[in-house]
C-alpha cells in the first residue's frame, strides 16, 4: 500500500513539473480551427492566487514544450491573455507554470509613446496606428470650425501604407477613423457632431485614462466629450455625452495586426440623449485617397459588394485595394452584443466624388433610434484586421468567429 502511495506521489511530481523544473499549475485545451491566428484569455483568478510576475506559458507540443507570451490584464478580475498561433493542429495544449526569471525575459514586440499631441503604437519598429488627441486644424483657408481631436490618423498596414484621410476637401470633417453621431436630440434641440462645419457640437479629447503594453498587445483609453453648442443658450456648451475609447493592438503576425476599439457612452448630464434615426453616423472610415472604384473592392459577410452593400446589413466587411506599396485592407468585424447588430453600414457608391472614393460606417442608427438614458453605460465593440494582399470570404469568417465566439477551453487544475 505504501509502495502504491509512493508511485502516486512521484507521478504526480513528475506531472507538475518541466525538464527545467518548472511547476506546472494547469493545462488548458483548446480545439482551433480558425485559419488566423487569434488573441484568447482565460479568468485567472479561479485557477491560482500567485502574482503576476511568478507565471509564465508554455505550449506543449509533442515532448517540447515551446514558452508563449502572454499578459495578464489586470482590472476587478485577473486575465490571462495569449495569441493563439494559426498552425496545422487543431488540439492545442497549454501549461500554466511558475516561473523563474529566465523565463520571464520576454521582450515586448508592441511598444506605445506620447509624442506632440498624439500617442503612437508600433509593432516591431513598425508603425500601426497613431490617435491624436491635440486640436487638429484644417487646412489654411477652411473655415477653423473642422478643428478636431480625439481620432485615429494614420493607420499604417503592415508594409507602411496609409490605409485613412483627413480633411478630404469634399468631406473636412472626415478624420479618418473616429466615432460621432449626426442627428442628436438633446434637452429638446437636434445636435450634430458629425458634420462639425454647420457648428451645432464637435467631439473633443478630454484625458488620457491610461496607456499599457505588454507581449501580447499595447493600447490606451481616452476619455473624449461630444459638446453641445448654443446649448441651453446661445454662446454657451454643454458636454452631452462622455465617451470611452479603448484601442488595443495585438501582436499576431508580422503580415498582419489585429486592432480591437471599444466605444463606452454615457450621458453626461441627467438628460436623456437619442441618437436619432439617419443613414450615417458611429464608426466611421474615410479611406486612403489611393482607392478608387478601379482599384478597390467590398465585400460583406452577406456577399454583398460595392454596388449593393449600403444599407444593408452585416457581421464584418472586408474593404482592400491597389496602393502605393502593393495591395492592402481592412476586415471590419462588429461584435454581437452591438446595438442593432447585424449593423447597417454606410457604404460609398461606385461613383462617389465621380472617381469612386471609399467611405465605411457601421451605422446601428441607420434604420432605427437609439435612446441613451442616464445612469447607464453604452458600449459598442469593433475588431479590425488589417492585412496585405487578399483575405478569402471563410478567413474573413474565422477572424469574425474568433473575435465573437471565445473558443471553449479545458482547464485543468494540477496545483494542489
Amino acid at each position: 500500500m505504501r509502495k502504491k502511495t509512493l508511485a502516486g506521489i512521484i507521478l504526480l511530481l513528475f506531472c507538475q513539473l518541466s525538464p527545467a523544473g518548472a511547476q506546472v499549475i494547469a493545462r488548458f485545451t483548446l480545439n482551433v480551427t480558425n485559419t488566423l491566428s487569434s488573441p484568447v484569455s482565460i479568468y485567472l483568478d479561479d485557477i491560482t492566487t500567485l502574482p503576476d510576475s511568478a507565471l509564465f506559458l508554455r505550449e506543449v507540443s509533442g515532448s517540447n514544450f515551446i514558452t508563449v507570451p502572454s499578459q495578464i490584464e489586470n482590472a476587478q478580475h485577473r486575465f490571462l491573455w495569449w495569441i493563439v498561433k494559426h498552425s496545422g493542429n487543431s488540439k492545442r495544449v497549454f501549461e500554466l507554470c511558475k516561473s523563474n526569471s529566465n523565463q520571464l525575459k520576454q521582450e515586448h514586440a508592441l511598444s506605445i509613446s506620447a509624442k506632440d499631441g498624439s500617442i503612437l503604437i508600433t509593432s516591431g519598429g513598425n508603425r500601426v496606428i497613431q490617435y491624436n488627441y491635440a486640436t487638429h486644424y484644417p487646412p489654411q483657408g477652411v473655415d477653423t470650425a473642422f478643428k478636431r481631436s480625439g481620432f485615429v490618423h494614420p493607420l499604417w498596414s503592415p508594409s507602411g501604407n496609409i490605409l485613412t484621410r483627413i480633411n478630404a476637401p469634399d468631406h473636412y470633417h472626415h478624420m479618418g477613423i473616429w466615432n460621432p453621431w449626426t442627428h442628436v436630440l438633446f434637452r429638446g434641440k437636434e445636435v450634430d457632431f458629425w458634420n462639425i462645419g454647420d457648428k451645432k457640437g464637435t467631439v473633443r479629447f478630454s484625458n488620457m485614462v491610461d496607456t499599457y503594453n505588454g507581449n501580447v498587445y499595447a493600447g490606451f483609453r481616452a476619455l473624449q466629450q461630444h459638446v453641445a453648442f448654443n446649448i441651453p443658450s446661445p454662446g454657451t456648451e454643454t458636454v452631452a455625452m462622455n465617451e470611452v475609447w479603448d484601442v488595443r493592438v495585438y501582436n499576431i503576425s508580422e503580415k498582419m495586426w489585429l486592432i480591437d476599439f471599444t466605444s463606452s457612452l454615457n450621458c453626461a448630464t441627467d438628460s436623456a440623449v437619442v441618437l436619432k434615426e439617419y443613414r450615417y453616423g458611429g464608426f466611421g472610415f474615410r479611406a486612403s485617397e489611393d482607392w478608387n472604384n478601379s482599384n478597390s473592392k467590398v465585400f460583406t459577410s452577406e456577399g454583398k459588394e460595392r454596388k449593393d452593400a449600403d444599407a444593408s446589413t452585416a457581421r464584418w466587411c472586408m474593404i482592400d485595394g491597389d496602393m502605393q506599396q502593393g495591395h492592402s485592407g481592412i476586415l471590419f468585424m462588429g461584435y454581437p452584443t452591438n446595438y442593432n447588430f447585424p449593423e447597417p453600414m454606410r457604404v460609398w457608391p461606385v461613383d462617389a466624388n465621380k472617381r469612386g472614393d471609399v467611405f465605411f460606417s457601421f451605422s446601428p442608427t441607420r434604420n432605427k433610434d437609439w435612446p441613451l438614458f442616464p445612469g447607464n453605460n453604452y458600449v459598442l465593440k469593433y475588431r479590425m484586421l488589417v492585412y496585405e494582399d487578399s483575405i478569402t470570404a471563410q478567413q474573413a469568417e474565422d477572424a469574425w468567429k474568433s473575435f465573437a465566439v471565445a473558443p471553449a477551453i479545458k482547464i485543468e487544475r494540477l496545483e494542489k
